[in-house]
């Protein structure tokens, strides 16, 4: 099938087997390689990217169903030299330690900061929970998203 994505503000026409996950189209046949493929199964987060601005599983989501939608990926955050607020607290607070799950953890974190909903350390932890650190730096990813949140508040 021929699927047409806007990702990271570009048009990009592929063609498909309806079955190719919008995490394979991504790395496979975009290049995309910063959205990760953890357990392919939508339990870790690894895969986070945002469909017209929601956070969705990659892994579990099918390439054809994001066709006409707005996709942004971690490759999509960063403003030329800039890099978006919650990936410069990320690198300020050392919110990451193998980094396998750092790209999932920030596409989370921003969309937790467009709901709303990193008011307290607690909020945080609960809308960050399907995301999954194997190495245990949450500490450190509590801290980066109240950093991130700080500085919105403050703009």
């Amino acid at each position: 099938m021929d699927v047409e994505l806007r990702v990271n503000g570009r048009v990009e026409r592929l063609r498909l087997d309806p079955r190719v996950t919008l995490l394979d189209a991504l790395r496979d046949r975009l290049g995309l390689t910063g959205t990760k493929k953890g357990c392919d199964r939508g339990q870790c987060g690894a895969c986070t990217v945002h469909v017209d601005d929601r956070r969705v599983l990659s892994c579990l989501t099918l390439a054809g169903s994001a066709a006409g939608s707005r996709v942004t990926t971690i490759e999509g955050l960063a403003r030329g030299d800039k890099l978006h607020p919650v990936q410069q607290a990320f690198i300020e607070h050392d919110g990451f330690q193998c980094g396998f799950c750092t790209s999932g953890q920030i596409m989370s974190a921003v969309a937790v900061l467009r709901e709303g909903q990193a008011r307290s350390a607690g909020q945080i932890r609960e809308q960050m929970s399907g995301n999954i650190c194997r190495c245990g730096a949450y500490a450190n990813i509590v801290d980066a998203v109240r950093t991130a949140w700080a500085a919105e508040v403050t703009d």
